[in-house]
């Protein structure tokens, strides 16, 4: 992980580190990475490949706006996203990982956990859904079970936001007063927002116990969201050794000739053009 932070670093200074990124000089650079995740997908579904990235990190970090910008140029039936609802009262029963497990991608997907079984190492354990004996076990077994996952042949990414107090509470205000954000305040963000030392110690004992060779934890710097998601994208490429799948070159065909048919007269309801 000292590789990774000094390549981080390197990034940065590289960009101006301290200095705004414009949305010019980020639109042109995730435009260039969007084409490399299109050369990913095209990849994995040619050779099978099983690729399984994580998303966590604290409420405000930026996970929902990072995961859109991986997906918002790319087939959502390879890159597919999945953000589990709370447990049914069946789940309740079953083991913890169960309702996880059938999500976890086939050959040529790629899925893309928005938090995953580590709610119980964080939320969970923080706001006393689970008991610390249970947290404890999770601890325990899950770095058991990821290697059962990449033993199968699935590519395993971890990657955890971490914003800083100040910038978490300038976003969490900012969704307050925004029409188009108060839907991700919930209550649990509000009761959660108070812990934050408390979340600080769950995260840290989930790194001791989970931060393996085999499935390491990449921490992202995310309290600048446009450099986060490039630093965090780039990184995701570089970890995957995906390679341009030999395509043919498209060419439109001729379209046919009308042989007779005409516009219909029927009466069609247009949607009003307002704008």
């Amino acid at each position: 992980m000292k590789e990774d932070k000094k390549e981080d670093k390197n990034i940065s200074e590289s960009k101006g580190a301290g200095g705004r990124l414009s949305r010019k000089e980020y639109d042109k650079e995730l435009a260039r990475l969007h084409v490399e995740l299109v050369k990913l997908q095209e990849w994995a579904v040619h050779t099978g490949a099983k690729i399984c990235i994580v998303f966590e990190g604290r409420d405000g970090a930026g996970k929902g706006g990072t995961i859109k910008a991986i997906t918002e140029r790319v087939s959502p039936r390879v890159f597919r996203v999945v953000a589990l609802p709370a447990p049914t009262d069946r789940e309740k029963t079953q083991m913890y990982l169960q309702r996880y497990l059938p999500h976890l991608p086939a050959a040529g997907e790629i899925t893309i956990f928005d938090r995953s079984w580590y709610n119980r190492a964080g939320v969970e354990r923080v706001m006393g859904f689970c008991t610390d004996e249970q947290a404890q076990a999770f601890l325990k077994s899950v770095p058991l079970v990821e290697e059962a996952i990449i033993h199968s042949g699935v590519i395993l990414l971890k990657y955890w936001l971490e914003v800083g107090e100040d910038e978490q509470t300038r976003r969490l205000e900012d969704r307050i007063d925004d029409g188009r954000k108060i839907w991700k305040l919930s209550p649990m963000d509000l009761r959660s927002y108070s812990r934050w030392y408390d979340y600080s110690r769950a995260r840290d004992e989930m790194f001791e116990a989970t931060d393996t060779e085999r499935a390491p934890w990449y921490v992202v710097r995310s309290d600048d969201k446009r450099r986060a998601r490039l630093n965090l994208i780039t990184h995701l490429l570089k970890s995957i050794p995906y390679k341009s799948v030999p395509r043919e070159k498209v060419k439109l065909p001729k379209r046919q000739k009308p042989e007779g048919y005409r516009e219909s007269t029927r009466p069609l309801r247009y949607v009003p053009e307002r704008f």
